[in-house]
């Protein structure tokens, strides 16, 4: 809203003024969100960083005992061995809010089974990677749950940073520069309106004379 394209009034005076205030105080409840935002993002990406970790250690192990596992039981009875699972995790899925954002809040009931096939016919690699599936499988809704709540958070953060910027770069000082450009258009009209008065009643002070 360029100074130029409003007329210099009163009314426009008061009306810019308060969008001025409206403007600074959007501001500043942006701010606010804005640091709320980064602090629980920092956190939550803080543990699902963690989580991630632990999960990817835990493939490991599992991928590197299954490979010890193939190599001395043959992928055929690997293969018939996990054939044996048949359970698996309950997940609900719910949505709780923070700060204007849908948060997915996953909760899992249940776990996999501990012992999913006879012990005979296997060996202590097969039990070792079995255990460590298992532990991935119990921990992704978890990982799920916190690694999409920062990318939402993340998302929410960039549209409130863009509007920040919007308010403190480019509509305040619009509005600010609107308000002086009215209060010096309305001064001015003032100094006119004060000289040409002078100016009447010295000419007709000087015709009375």
């Amino acid at each position: 809203m360029p100074a130029y394209s409003v007329a210099p009034t009163r009314t426009n005076l008061i009306r810019i003024r308060k969008e001025l205030r409206f403007a600074r105080e959007g501001y500043e409840i942006l701010d606010r969100k804005r640091e709320a935002l980064t602090s629980e993002l920092v956190r939550v990406a803080k543990e699902a960083d963690e989580l991630q970790k632990e999960v990817w250690k835990l493939l490991e192990k599992a991928y590197g005992a299954l490979e010890k596992a193939r190599l001395v039981m043959g992928s055929d009875h690997v293969e018939w061995a996990a054939l044996a699972a048949n359970k698996t995790v309950d997940v609900h899925l719910k949505l709780r809010g923070i700060m204007g954002v849908a948060i997915p809040l996953i909760e899992s009931r249940g776990e996999p089974q501990k012992m999913l096939y006879s012990l005979s016919g296997t060996n202590a690699a097969l039990d070792e990677a079995t255990a460590a599936f298992r532990e991935v499988l119990i921990k992704t809704p978890q990982l799920s749950m916190l690694t999409t709540t920062v990318w939402r958070l993340a998302g929410e953060l960039r549209k409130t940073q863009r509007r920040v910027n919007a308010l403190q770069h480019i509509f305040i000082p619009e509005y600010e520069r609107t308000v002086e450009f009215i209060v010096s258009s309305l001064e001015e009209r003032e100094r006119e309106e004060t000289f040409r008065l002078k100016w009447l009643k010295t000419k007709m002070t000087k015709a009375e004379v």
